[in-house]
This record gives C-alpha cells, structure tokens and sequence, in this order.
C-alpha cells in the first residue's frame, strides 16, 4: 500500500506560482511512477503531469506545457509541480497519484493505483 499526502495549494492571483508537494510513504518511492491530476466540480479528472521513476521522461498535458514542471527528489519521497504563470482556469482540487508499472497512456487516472485526498489551487482573476 501506498500513503500519499499532498500540500501546497492555496490562493493565488493569476500570474502568480505555486509549489505543490506530495509525500509518499509506504513503498519504495523510486520505483513508482508519478503523476499529477486535476478536477473540478462537474467534470473528470484532468492530466497534469507526469514522471517516471528516476526522473529521466516527464510528461505534461498541452495546457500547463511550458508554465508547469514536475520533477521528483527519490531521497525525499517527495514529487513537486511547480507551477507559473498560473491562470484561472487552473482553478481545481490538485490530486498526486501513483502506480508501481509503466502506464500505457500516462494521462489515464484509471492507470494509476493510489492517490491522495488532493490539495485546492484557487487562481484569483
């Protein structure tokens, strides 16, 4: 079993950042692939990001490509999305998730096997 715990979110003006953080515990971190979704009321969960398990492939939805990065320090158990140049429309609650296997299609929420209780991104206009 796999204990993921997100932090970070908060209230931000558009064209602000933020820094999320998801702790996990449980399992060895660094053979598990991460990823970052994120949802709001009325719609599916939407892929963010995602990284495989040393760090070396990162992925990211066409939205975020450029503003967002995630990366992963293995000593720490710990992912990271950076995120700039934050727009409204990234209002939602924030999940981190997690599966010990290489997914087929990284950005399927269906795909991963644990996640967190998330943590809400509020960007102010």
């Amino acid at each position: 079993q796999v204990h993921l715990v997100e932090s970070g979110g908060g209230l931000v003006q558009a064209g602000g950042s933020l820094r999320l953080s998801c702790a996990a515990s449980g399992r060895t971190f660094s053979s598990l692939v991460m990823g970052w979704f994120r949802q709001t009321p009325g719609k599916d969960r939407e892929f963010v990001a995602a990284i495989t398990w040393s760090g070396g492939s990162t992925y990211y939805a066409d939205s975020v490509k450029g503003r967002f990065t995630i990366a992963r320090d293995n000593a720490k158990n710990t992912v990271f999305l950076q995120m700039n140049s934050l727009k409204p429309e990234d209002t939602a609650v924030y999940y981190c998730k997690a599966v010990r296997s290489r997914p087929k299609d990284y950005s399927d929420y269906m795909q991963y096997e644990y996640w967190g209780q998330g943590t809400k991104v509020t960007v102010s206009s």
